[in-house]
């Protein structure tokens, strides 16, 4: 298909079990997944999805971001990573720090992730480390990111606007009720949803209803790519993608403009996901058309 990375989400309650300890199973599950992908070319992003004390889907402030020994907790997570992964090739696979920290506070963030990057530079100088922005990796937060001097650093954010597009019809999220027509580019919603418009707005979300297309795209993700090139290190869309529910032409114009929009901006990415609802294949391995409209030049 043309992908050189695979970006792997793994969960503290896969890996460790709950007295704290490496679960045996897990990691060497882990070891043979790099192992499959170093034979087929493709480098790696070991992704600390969610742990114990920090989910992104979290109501209130997650335990990581107000008790000093859940921070020490993530640095410990870390080091044991580190220990059973730091035999790889520092070319082939690179550390994402943590995934959608969602602090109440962006600068919170600032104070918990060095306890994660501190535990990794003990052993590993130069191991590429990935780290996001606040308020699920946001590029709004980027500029109250306090980006650390590393030269093996790369910072990276996810990007799902317009939200009642790449979103339609999600059973997690408040959008996902509405099932009347999206369009893209443009408002999301056409005028004549007037009665889901003025929901959406009392519900203060109008900012969802904002007009998209590859220019406003553009200018949101230059909030992030200008705080990396202040920085001079690169820059990295984690996540992006549309719903499995969303017309195949919508789909189609909104991925061509992602790509093009990476392309001239010189930002990598990982697209969300390979196999699931948001899969750059179906179910059973079918083909969807999202990779060649990602891959056109």
């Amino acid at each position: 298909m043309g992908f050189d990375h695979v970006r792997i989400p793994i969960d503290e309650a896969q890996m460790w079990r709950d007295d704290g300890k490496c679960d045996a199973e897990a990691f060497d599950l882990l070891n043979n997944g790099l192992d499959w992908l170093e034979a087929a070319d493709l480098n790696a992003i070991i992704d600390l999805h969610i742990i114990r004390s920090h989910y992104f889907n979290d109501k209130e402030e997650p335990p990581l971001f107000v008790a000093e020994t859940e921070m020490e907790r993530l640095s410990s997570l870390w080091g044991d990573l580190s220990a059973v992964l730091g035999g790889r090739d520092v070319s082939r696979v690179a550390y994402e720090l943590l995934n959608e920290p969602v602090a109440r506070d962006n600068r919170r963030w600032n104070q918990v992730y060095p306890y994660a990057l501190n535990a990794i530079r003990e052993s590993e100088p130069e191991r590429t480390v990935l780290l996001g922005s606040n308020w699920y990796n946001s590029y709004e937060s980027f500029p109250d990111l306090a980006v650390p001097e590393d030269e093996h650093l790369i910072l990276t954010y996810h990007y799902y606007n317009p939200f009642f597009v790449t979103h339609y019809q999600t059973s997690w999220t408040e959008i996902g009720e509405y099932e009347g027509p999206i369009q893209y580019p443009g408002s999301p919603l056409p005028d004549s949803e007037t009665e889901a418009i003025a929901e959406t707005r009392r519900r203060g979300r109008e900012r969802e209803l904002r007009y998209i297309d590859r220019e406003v795209i553009r200018d949101d993700m230059l909030t992030a790519v200008n705080v990396a090139r202040a920085h001079n290190v690169p820059v990295h869309c984690g996540e992006f993608g549309c719903y499995r529910s969303v017309p195949a032409e919508i789909k189609e114009r909104w991925y061509r403009d992602m790509a093009s929009v990476f392309r001239e901006l010189g930002v990598a990415w990982s697209c969300w996901d390979y196999k699931g609802s948001f899969g750059v294949i179906g179910k059973d391995g079918e083909p969807t058309g999202i990779h060649q409209w990602l891959m056109e030049e």
